[in-house]
């Protein structure tokens, strides 16, 4: 990447993280407390374990949700964790639907492909 690049994507993610730094505000601070942060921590595991399966356009809502829940945890707010594993639950059921359809119609294909 050329040096103009970087700098113009540096300064693209320094005005986002000014931009989240605004609108992020303490709230529900329990929710990133070490306590919570187990199963916050395992929601994002999971997102990168989706993030990583390749399914085209599969990894757009674990990255969102990911990226909520970083905001949240860096700026204590709750309320945007909540969004982020609200996201997460979203994109696991998706993740699963797109799998059960892909097993359904992948079997049905092998089933005809095997048994004329």
């Amino acid at each position: 990447m050329s040096r103009h690049w970087a700098q113009r994507v540096l300064r693209l993610l320094a005005s986002t993280y000014a931009v989240a730094g605004r609108l992020a505000k303490a709230r529900f601070m329990h929710l990133a407390s070490v306590g919570k942060r187990s199963w916050v921590a395992a929601a994002v595991g999971l997102m990168a374990a989706i993030i990583v399966l390749p399914i085209p356009f599969g990894n757009l809502l674990p990255a969102l949700a990911t990226v909520f829940i970083a905001i949240g945890l860096v700026f204590r707010d709750g309320v945007a964790i909540i969004i982020g594993l609200t996201t997460a639950c979203l994109a696991l059921v998706a993740t699963v639907a797109l799998v059960a359809l892909a097993w359904i119609w992948g079997s049905e294909w092998i089933t005809r492909l095997l048994l004329p």
